[in-house]
């Protein structure tokens, strides 16, 4: 079976500087600034993926367990500190709320933007544009800046505009929670659609029951580590502590 994404050890950490009190400060830099006011927090450690091409994956865990950061890698928001990340195809998704989108620009203008961003060419763009506009559910506000718009209503162009580059690769991380309830039912429905016709699809959620109807795999991570991966069923359960 092809591969679609390959995670081989990556490692990340990040740096959190902490407000300390004046007398810490103070003695701190008395001390010819010797120790550190700042601590590693380590957001994955060696993790190893493969996901196959078709595969439905949820990455699931509590706050702090490294999930996103791992989808942000799969993405190339984030690169990381040792391993490598690899990918096959066109990779799309909705890891930060419109992402790519321009202020200041119009609908429309961002609608070129952010497909060309995700790799679509102009004539592409051009010729889905109605049905991106109409999935969105803009209407006229298409020509209205974004910074007019409610979050609603950015992250319904948002996700119209990567659904519609036709990705082999699909990544949603847990802003369908953003959309109103008939929305999100929308959302759902293409999601399961694109899994339908053999793509891959990786997704970031607390909603248990809703990863439990779209994904195959549950990947389950705790502080930066796999703890689990296996059938959905499985990691849902082992999640909930049952």
């Amino acid at each position: 079976m092809t591969t679609a994404i390959e995670v081989k050890g990556i490692s990340k950490q990040f740096v959190l500087r902490h407000t300390r009190s004046l007398k810490e400060a103070f003695v701190w830099l008395i001390k010819g600034r010797k120790g550190d006011l700042s601590e590693k927090f380590h957001a994955l450690k060696d993790v190893d993926l493969v996901v196959s091409q078709g595969e439905t994956v949820a990455l699931l865990g509590l706050n702090g367990s490294g999930k996103s950061t791992l989808l942000k890698h799969i993405s190339g928001v984030m690169i990381p500190d040792s391993g490598t990340v690899r990918t096959r195809g066109r990779v799309a998704g909705l890891i930060e709320v419109g992402a790519g989108f321009h202020h200041d620009l119009s609908g429309r203008d961002n609608v070129y933007l952010n497909g060309a961003i995700l790799g679509m060419t102009e004539e592409q763009i051009k010729d889905r544009f109605d049905s991106i506009v109409e999935f969105a559910e803009i209407g006229q506000f298409i020509d209205t800046e974004v910074k007019f718009y409610s979050s609603g209503m950015y992250l319904r162009l948002a996700f119209s505009v990567a659904v519609h580059t036709n990705p082999e690769v699909f990544l949603v991380d847990e802003i369908l929670a953003v959309g109103d309830e008939p929305f999100q039912k929308k959302c759902i429905a293409k999601i399961q659609e694109l899994a339908a016709e053999g793509r891959t699809l990786v997704v970031v959620s607390h909603d248990l029951d809703l990863v439990s109807g779209i994904c195959d795999r549950g990947v389950v991570l705790d502080h930066g580590n796999v703890t689990f991966d296996g059938p959905i069923h499985e990691a849902v359960a082992k999640l909930r502590g049952e």
